[in-house]
């Protein structure tokens, strides 16, 4: 088992137990659930359960209320094997509604799962473990979150920035890799590769032809943080429109990828209006495209959207946990400008453009200045570069560095 690292979403979780009967914890296999569950200091008093273990699941699928029985607080990991163990504990929830009773965890999205009819409404929480971020490799989790001090007092403070390195971008978020040793990294891809396709998604759905679905997930992740074309997807995959849709559908519910929605608050007649596709870790995404360098040196038409594919993982986890209120968008004026990433917070929002390299020029800063030009409620809008200095160039419009932007 993985060294417990403290992850973002702890504090979240423990306080969702203080107020509700169920807790699911969802995410990628691989990503730190069991470890999460077993390791910290306070969820691991609970009574552990997990289906993986074929007695236990047997127990699940035959007499869930027996397995479930008693009054100490329980936690089942993969619940997500034994739908009717779903059944049985919104029966018990509703005969005795106890907060914190229930701790559940699973490899897939509970709310694209074929089987699960019932529905937990009104008696769970879903919250969603996502790779490891910077701060958590760092083991700096403690602290609050930069970007959310920096949308309230739009100041920068005294910080010396660690810039963002290609191997820390080609290592992602997956626990055996970002804490492991980096020649461990490819044949653990691979692997993991081999047990998603052969193992995760037979259950999760019938893929009858698995050759034909790798190519597909290839193809993905070739496109990750690009606008999603699922015709164009499908035509290169060799597949029709609706097995394409099916099969982004059953990537999305297993967490391999994520889409970003398009930010469309303001007044503009060409956005675009599809959504954006990540992969939902950069180490797996350079795994499946076969990259092995996003040095600056490499010429890998993929190291940009490779770094943005890392931060994009880093956002949506500080989100989850720290800001659950805000929504993470972006911005796509047809053929003109585009913004990677809109962060939306109530009434107002901040804009973030992500460059790989260390310098940059003022045609960077086109799209940014478009969307302070048509979005008078922007904050703040963010060149967010891979140097060490943090500059305002002008009423909100600033270059930080991405190393300050992820603490």
């Amino acid at each position: 088992m993985t060294a417990y690292h403290e992850r973002e979403i702890a504090s979240p979780l423990l306080d969702a137990l203080e107020t509700m009967p169920v807790v699911v914890v969802t995410g990628a296999r691989q990503v730190g659930k069991s470890t999460l569950l077993q390791s910290h200091e306070r969820l691991g008093q609970r009574r552990y359960l997990t289906l993986d273990d074929f007695a236990q699941l047997e127990a699940a699928e035959s007499n869930p209320e027996a397995l479930l029985s008693g009054s100490e607080p329980i936690t089942v990991d993969e619940a997500q094997k034994a739908p009717g163990l779903l059944h049985a504990i919104k029966r018990m929830v509703d005969s005795k509604r106890l907060s914190g009773r229930f701790l559940l965890s699973g490899s897939a999205n509970f709310a694209l799962l074929k089987g699960i009819t019932e529905s937990l409404a009104g008696r769970a929480l879903y919250l969603t473990l996502h790779p490891f971020t910077r701060r958590e490799v760092a083991g700096s989790v403690e602290s609050r979150p930069f970007l959310l001090d920096f949308f309230e007092t739009l100041r920068v403070g005294a910080r010396k920035p660690i810039p963002l390195s290609g191997a820390e971008v080609l290592a992602g978020g997956f626990p055996p890799v970002c804490l492991g040793r980096p020649e461990t990294a490819r044949p653990w891809f691979r692997g993991y590769e081999q047990t998603y396709l052969e193992r995760d998604l037979r259950e999760l759905s019938q893929v009858a032809d698995l050759v034909t679905f790798r190519q597909f997930l290839v193809l993905t992740a070739l496109r990750t943080a690009q606008v999603l074309n699922v015709s164009e997807l499908a035509r290169d995959a060799h597949l029709n429109h609706t097995t394409a849709s099916r099969y982004l559908g059953l990537l999305e519910a297993s967490f391999m990828l994520r889409r970003l929605g398009p930010y469309l608050s303001n007044p503009t007649s060409r956005l675009i209006k599809s959504p954006k596709l990540y992969m939902a870790d950069s180490g797996l995404a350079a795994h499946l495209a076969g990259v092995t360098s996003v040095e600056p040196t490499s010429g890998e038409p993929l190291r940009g959207p490779l770094f943005e594919t890392y931060v994009a993982a880093n956002l949506a986890a500080l989100l989850e946990s720290h800001w659950p209120e805000a929504r993470l968008h972006y911005w796509h004026v047809q053929g003109r400008f585009e913004v990677d990433f809109v962060i939306e917070a109530g009434r107002q929002c901040m804009a973030i453009e992500v460059k790989a390299a260390t310098r940059w020029s003022s045609r960077d800063l086109r799209s940014l200045r478009a969307f302070l030009d048509s979005t008078p409620h922007c904050r703040a809008a963010i060149l967010a570069h891979n140097g060490t200095q943090a500059v305002q160039l002008q009423d909100r419009l600033w270059a930080l560095p991405l190393g300050m932007l992820l603490e």
